[in-house]
């Protein structure tokens, strides 16, 4: 589905890359690495909301730049860290937003309902964006990029920490809803997370990204641990039981 091509960008201070990476439909993939290592800025040219300096982007088969506005709307989703919108606008029209590209759309109204059922945001039909606390905006964003990919096949989904303004509980349910909206549509899912309990138990692969470059494209299993604690410069122990895996931190003793 997705192929990048010794893909390269100067922005400011940052260099990215040069990187090679290829993504099948249904994959989803975790993009970690410390604050400041380039994560959102892969993600936004995955996006294609930045062009590379170097290096080409393919979507099927196409360079990005081929691709109109309209059909790469149709193709893929994205939520990204910042959401700028009118603040004063009600939570309904924010999410029919996702519907944009598709004009004549008798659909709307029932994918925008279902699509904040899934984001567990349905009560705030009819409020007002900007009166939401941050954990509510963030599940009104979501339900936007879920009525945007509803009726797509074998799409692509791009979020940046979509989850960060979340509880534990929520975090976990909303979660689930996304990852059994990707399967159920054969979407990709590519998603940049700080959460490393979120990556190892609900994604398939990892890209870590240091520094601008990416340093691992690996399964997200325990073995890739040793690879955690580099990408982060600390060391870190792994709990396993029947539920999933957990990474924390490791507690050194006082000397």
């Amino acid at each position: 589905m997705l192929v990048l091509r010794n893909v390269a960008l100067q922005l400011g201070q940052l260099r990215l890359g040069p990187v090679h990476l290829r993504l099948n439909a249904g994959e989803r993939v975790a993009i970690l690495g410390p604050s400041g290592a380039g994560k959102s800025t892969l993600l936004r040219l995955i996006a294609a909301e930045l062009a590379p300096t170097q290096g080409e982007i393919l979507l099927d088969q196409r360079p990005l730049t081929l691709w109109t506005a309209q059909d790469l709307a149709r193709r893929r989703a994205v939520l990204p860290q910042q959401h700028g919108v009118a603040f004063g606008l009600p939570v309904e029209l924010v999410v029919a937003l996702g519907r944009v590209a598709r004009l004549r759309d008798p659909a709307q109204d029932r994918i925008v309902q279902e699509a904040l059922v899934r984001a567990q945001a349905e009560h705030l039909w009819g409020r007002r964006f900007d009166t939401l606390s941050g954990g509510e905006q963030a599940r009104v964003q979501l339900a936007r990029v879920l009525a945007q990919a509803w009726d797509e096949r074998d799409g692509l989904l791009l979020v940046d920490e979509p989850l960060a303004a979340m509880d534990p509980g929520l975090t976990l349910s909303l979660m689930q809803a996304l990852r059994q909206f990707a399967e159920q549509r054969g979407h990709a899912l590519v998603a940049v997370l700080h959460d490393l309990n979120l990556a190892m138990n609900h994604f398939d692969r990892l890209w870590m990204v240091k520094q601008g470059q990416l340093i691992a494209d690996c399964d997200a299993v325990p073995a890739t641990v040793p690879l955690l604690e580099h990408l982060y410069e600390t060391r870190l122990r792994l709990l396993s039981d029947e539920h999933g895996v957990a990474v924390l931190p490791r507690m050194e003793t006082p000397r």
